[in-house]
This record gives structure tokens, sequence and C-alpha cells, in this order.
């Protein structure tokens, strides 16, 4: 069996033993989808990849703390929220630290340099509650039939389009349709209660 068609618990055993291209295997199938849920919750570029190298770090160090039961992606994803929460509380920390300007100011007045505020992340506290928001549609997205929590995963964590995900599942796209559809149903109902 080759590296790409391996299962994610032979290809952390592998890593575990000290194999790169397991690892370089996983950061491929994983990285985007990972990238992709930091930078919806630091929103910012620099900042995301800082994290998501934070990840994969983590991957290959502390790789028996995954216990196999579980998707390896849905463990990643929670290390990377939390990772990059604690990221946000960061910059949230830096920020309460103004910096003395010299030169058109006074040496009274105290502010933080332009380069270091993002303007458009979120407050720690906008944050977690995001986190929340996610942790719990996660929670229900888990609670789903399989074949509905697969087409909503890949649809909307994988942003594959509807077409892909029918090709990938080997199902026609109509029953993906129904899947979907079905699926984002019983989760508004769930949302609500």
């Amino acid at each position: 069996m080759t590296q790409l068609n391996s299962s994610d618990k032979s290809l952390i055993q592998a890593m575990i033993q000290g194999d790169t291209r397991a690892f370089d295997t996983l950061f491929e199938r994983y990285s985007q989808l990972v990238k992709h849920r930091i930078k919806r919750i630091v929103q910012n570029d620099a900042a995301a990849e800082d994290v998501l190298q934070e990840v994969f770090l983590r991957l290959w160090t502390r790789a028996s703390q995954w216990q196999g039961t579980g998707s390896l992606a849905g463990w990643l994803l929670r290390m990377a929220g939390n990772l990059a929460l604690n990221q946000l509380r960061s910059q949230k920390r830096r920020r309460q630290q103004p910096l003395i300007l010299h030169g058109n100011q006074d040496e009274d007045d105290l502010a933080t340099p332009t380069w270091m505020t993002d303007r458009d992340s979120l407050q720690p506290d906008e944050a977690l509650e995001q986190q929340e928001s996610v942790e719990k549609l996660t929670f229900l997205v888990d609670q789903l039939p399989l074949h509905q929590r697969q087409v909503i995963r890949l649809v909307h964590e994988a942003e594959m389009d509807i077409r892909d995900v029918a090709n990938q599942l080997n199902v026609p796209m109509g029953t993906i349709k129904s899947r979907l559809y079905y699926a984002r149903r019983k989760l508004s109902d769930e949302w609500e209660d």
C-alpha cells in the first residue's frame, strides 16, 4: 500500500517510528483543512501560518497521544482551534501593553504602533464565542448518520463541491444533494433546540 492510500492510523504508527514520509502524507492530507479552521479564528494569514506550523509540530511530537478513536481530522481541528484561540489571547495581551512613541507625539501619549495591531482579528471573547459555536456544531455533526456526516464534512469543512463529493464517494449527485439537504435540516432543528 502506498503512503497516499494508507490509513491515518497506520501513518501515525509509522510517524511514531520516525517516518518523515508518513508525516508529509498527513500534512498534505490535512493542512488545508486545518489552515482553513485557523484562518476563520485568527483572520490573519501570517498568524494562521504560525499556528498551522505549531499544530503539525505537535502532531510530530505528540502523535502517540492520538488514540485512534475519533477521526484524526477532528483531533487536529480541536488542537488548531485551541492554539488559534491562544494566539488571539496572546495578541490581546500584547495590545494592552502600549508603547511610548516618539516624534510628533508627546512623551506622555501612549499608543500601539499600527503595524502591531491586527484590526481584522476578533476580540478574544468573540473568538471564544465563535469557537464554542464551532464545537457545538461539530458535536451535532458527529451525531448525524455516517452518510450525512461524510457529505457535510466534505462540503463544508473540505469545501468540496457536490460533483467532487459525488465522485469521491462514488454516489450519484442527486443522492449527495438529498443527504446534504436532510443533514442541514437536522442540524438546523438540533441547533434551535
